[in-house]
């Protein structure tokens, strides 16, 4: 089986052989301990061989291969039998009392977090009969593959199904005599493959089947991204078990989860968009195609709230005293990628007054409460669609539920909970049926690294949108609300297509926003307008400061969406450090979007928009699938040189700037709002360069109020100003209210700080770096501005520089900024003194002032070890996006030996990720 792939180092590879065998629904149990930082508990998946998917139905594009030859070589153990009578107990979790989940089995010796002295060679623990080994025994058994990192596996079990009661309806007979392999997989066949209409059967028998007794340990073996099981004698994916159970445990360290304290100091996790996706959440598959519902539940203590993807408002099952669990499911099939949970002590903001419409516009509307008489046909697999319910379809606003911290309760019935229903309503207003029937949005703790990320049902928000007017908040909450329909109800078949998820939500919070804000039509032109403006100026940096191999949106070209035979892939790029920053798939595929809505016109391009949602809703596609789609409702007149071919070649297969986007911005006139900033800006230079002793009768200047998009133009323009001097920066802070501003706004303005040696100010840049994240348009699906570099004075937060450029991110307890490479030694003498005394600079080499380190201490590392010198270990996370410290003492600046560097700004923290974007 050809699961070893070619990759380059900074290349993610997706393992798991979904073109023989996929999964279709997980059953998550799991156990949240916040001492030891680990979910602890089991995974149950129910599979669905691809030769059988392909004879039920005729529709799948691929074709089935055949299975592979290339064997994996395990030692052959005695079979192992779990009689069904020594195993059955009361459930204590689910209220499922037929059978219940096993215990979770002795833990792994091999170290306190479960982590093998060599991961190449990591193999099932010592609580596992049996484990794997590499010994050539002859066996050409078939090999299932996960993606699977940063996980402790314990077990793997067959789950037994045919002792499950009343499964017995599924073999077409009133009972079971004989309970063979091809029995249990037939009965997991049937129940994957019931009708839409009876999913809550469908789920109960779910729930009741993971809860059932083993029937025989499986081997299997893990390496650095993968976990492989097999069964002896399974030789195809049609033998191989269909419901298997998987005891595990995450790792302190995972990459996919966060643990860290939230803004009132209370201890909370949440998973937080990484590039390894949820493969250090759970074992799972992660290619697209993989596509799956779930349900899970999640024991915590009872003074946690447990929010996740999923279609239930769930709410808390008391289990012992202390201790609760949730339970949240979803029947859309999605990609497990999306699959999204946050644990912590959250409030609910509820709305103090709800007029009878509101809830009556806001009633949820369950699948089992649906009517799903056919609206125009659906081109996805089976689900309990809304589109296919005419309630569902008139819904203008769907249930919502607001959770923060404590400390930020009061903030967010200000500035955020007054936007959630406009911004929905817009929405639904510009694309039709919301695809999820509710929506949970989150204020995440202060180190979450975007300003948003969306999943299904759920929504997280950055703190820093809460602050200043609401324009930041509701442009945000907009872009997320977007990624509803693209990147989730409509998702990219290759995840290179980043553009069709990231670009079509750039262009749609435009839409909404205006919308949502109730602007005639000229306003909205010229907010439009000017947002175009400084996106423009920020797509000209990214094509300046980035390898043109990065600024390609279809890097594969005409091999995008292949796969290797068993269905594994690389993502080319996933985890190389510099992706996490860019912005290049955002910025062209709005502007091409944008292009293309111009060229059919609004009325015509979003009419057809809502076309194209109900024709490819609920299903994976590649750009040609939008393109031609597109083309084939283009008017002849209006499509002139217009091709899919000719998309490809300036658009989405080329570095740089697209040529028709060169022509249109050279040809353009700025917009009314852009040259009212030209205009104050000519105002500020003039109040620049005058003496610092005036004539008396020399006029005041008189400023405007500006937008706040306006200010971030303005600071743009001031800052490619040489000198400004301290008297005129001033005058701007008093004028504008500066540091009260959104974080975009106070960004620039920490940039003209910085850059300007305003001594005065360096408060706000230290307030700025340690409370907020940047506008960035990155949202970690899965989750904005010009960034130019610290030559031309940009403090750069949360984006990586390939000059000496600098890079921010803020944590509960630390700060730091992340430089590509160490800034010269004059710079440093302005930076050094933000950080409060214990640093040094010496020339371009850094020294550590920390006492806890010693004078001179630097630290050295690599893409995925953990190094320990003295009290302090650094974690060099996927790249330079994310760093994990432990400190105690003053403030530390760490050289790293690949020319990385770092400025710490707390006097103690503990395994808090920064450098994030």
């Amino acid at each position: 089986m050809d699961v070893k792939l070619e990759t380059s180092w900074d290349d993610l590879p997706l393992m798991a052989n979904t073109s023989h065998i996929l999964v279709k629904h997980y059953v998550l149990d799991l156990d949240v301990d916040f001492e030891s930082q680990i979910f602890e508990g089991t995974i149950v998946l129910f599979f669905e061989s691809r030769n059988r998917l392909e004879k039920q139905s005729g529709s799948t594009k691929e074709t089935c291969r055949s299975e592979s030859n290339e064997a994996c070589r395990f030692s052959t153990p005695e079979p192992c039998h779990s009689p069904v009578t020594d195993t059955r107990t009361s459930s204590s979790k689910t209220g499922y009392n037929d059978f219940a989940i096993c215990g979770k089995g002795e833990k792994d010796t091999s170290g306190k977090d479960g982590n093998h002295d060599n991961p190449e060679q990591a193999s099932g623990i010592s609580s596992s009969k049996y484990c794997c080994d590499t010994g050539n025994h002859g066996s050409e058994d078939f090999l299932l593959v996960l993606d699977c990192c940063d996980l402790s596996v314990f077990k793997v079990e067959e789950v037994d199904v045919a002792v499950v009661p009343g499964i017995e309806t599924f073999t077409g007979s009133s009972q079971i005599a004989f309970v063979s392999e091809e029995l249990r997989n037939q009965i997991v066949h049937e129940l994957v493959t019931l009708p839409a209409d009876r999913w809550r059967e469908q789920f109960d028998y779910y729930a009741h089947c993971s809860q059932a007794p083993g029937c025989g340990e499986l081997l299997f073996d893990t390496d650095t991204w993968s976990l492989r099981i097999r069964k002896t004698g399974a030789q195809t994916a049609t033998d191989f078990p269909h419901a298997i159970r998987i005891w595990y445990s995450t790792k302190p360290q995972g990459r996919s989860v966060t643990w860290t304290s939230d803004q009132s100091g209370r201890p909370c996790v949440y998973t937080m968009g990484s590039p390894v996706n949820n493969r250090a959440l759970f074992p799972c598959q992660e290619p697209p195609v993989a596509m799956s519902t779930w349900q899970a539940t999640v024991g915590a203590a009872a003074s946690f709230v447990v929010l996740m993807s999923g279609e239930n408002p769930a709410k808390p099952t008391q289990l012992r005293e202390g201790r609760a669990s949730w339970h949240y499911y979803v029947t859309m099939p999605m990609p497990a990628s999306t699959f999204t949970i946050a644990v912590g002590s959250w409030a609910e903001m509820k709305p103090e007054i709800c007029s009878s419409e509101d809830l009556a516009a806001e009633t949820s509307l369950t699948p089992s409460e649906a009517d799903f008489r056919c609206v125009g046909v659906c081109g996805h697999m089976e689900y309990p669609c809304r589109f296919q319910n005419p309630s569902a379809t008139t819904q203008e606003v769907i249930p919502h539920r607001v959770f923060a911290p404590v400390c930020l309760q009061g903030a967010c019935y200000e500035t955020l909970l007054p936007l959630v229903r406009p911004c929905l309503s817009a929405a639904h207003s510009v694309l039709g049926t919301h695809p999820f029937s509710r929506l949970d949005i989150l204020v995440v703790p202060a180190n979450f690294p975007s300003l948003g990320m969306a999943s299904p049902h759920i929504i997280f928000l950055s703190q820093s949108v809460l602050i200043g007017m609401n324009h930041l908040c509701g442009t945000r909450l907009c872009h997320e609300i977007a990624h509803a329909w693209f990147g989730l109800a409509i998702g990219a078949r290759d995840w290179t297509e980043e553009w069709l998820s990231e670009g079509f939500a750039t262009h749609l919070e435009d839409v909404f926003w205006a919308k949502a804000q109730q602007l005639a039509p000229h306003e909205a032109w010229e907010q439009q307008e000017l947002k175009a403006d400084l996106r423009w100026r920020c797509l000209q940096d990214e094509v300046r400061n980035y390898p043109e191999e990065m600024q390609v949106l279809r890097p594969n070209k005409e091999k995008t969406g292949h796969v290797s035979d068993s269905g594994s892939s690389v993502i080319k790029h996933g985890l190389n450090p510099e992706k996490v920053f860019m912005q290049v798939h955002y910025l062209k595929g709005y502007f091409l979007l944008r292009f293309l809505a111009q060229r059919l016109g609004d009325d015509t391009y979003f009419a057809f928009l809502r076309k194209f949602v109900h024709t490819f809703h609920g299903q994976l596609i590649l750009s040609q699938d939008f393109l031609q789609m597109l083309l084939e409702n283009i008017p002849e007149e209006k499509r002139l040189d217009l091709s899919v071919e000719n998309i490809f070649r300036d658009w989405l297969e080329s570095s740089g700037i697209p040529q028709p986007l060169q022509t249109e911005r050279q040809a353009r006139a700025e917009c009314g709002l852009a040259r009212r900033v030209g205009a104050e800006v000519h105002k500020w230079i003039r109040v620049s360069r005058r003496p610092q002793k005036r004539k008396r009768r020399e006029t005041e200047e008189v400023f405007e109020k500006l937008l706040p998009d306006q200010l971030v133009l303005l600071l743009e323009h001031l800052l490619e100003q040489k000198t400004l001097n301290p008297r005129t920066l001033q005058s701007l802070e008093r004028t504008y209210q500066l540091s009260q501003q959104d974080a975009e706004v106070r960004h620039r303005w920490c940039e003209l700080i910085v850059k300007h040696k305003y001594t005065k100010a360096y408060k706000d840049v230290e307030r700025f770096l340690q409370e907020d994240q940047e506008r960035s348009q990155r949202d970690s699906f899965p989750c904005m501005c010009t960034q130019p570099w610290w030559d031309r004075g940009r403090v750069d937060a949360g984006r990586q520089r390939k000059g000496n450029g600098a890079a921010e991110a803020s944590s509960v307890h630390t700060t730091v900024l992340l430089f590509p490479r160490l800034p010269s030694p004059g710079l440093m003498e302005h930076v050094v003194p933000l950080c409060r005394p214990g640093l040094t600079a010496s020339g371009r080499r850094v020294r550590i002032g920390s006492p806890s380190w010693g004078e001179g201490t630097s630290v050295t590392g690599d893409e995925s070890r953990l190094r320990y010198i003295g009290k302090a270990a650094v974690h060099f996370a996927y790249g330079c996006s994310g760093y994990f410290l432990e400190s105690q003492g003053a403030p530390e600046l760490v050289s790293w030996d690949h020319g990385h560097h770092l400025i710490c700004f707390s006097r103690s923290f503990q395994k808090d990720s920064a450098g994030l974007c």
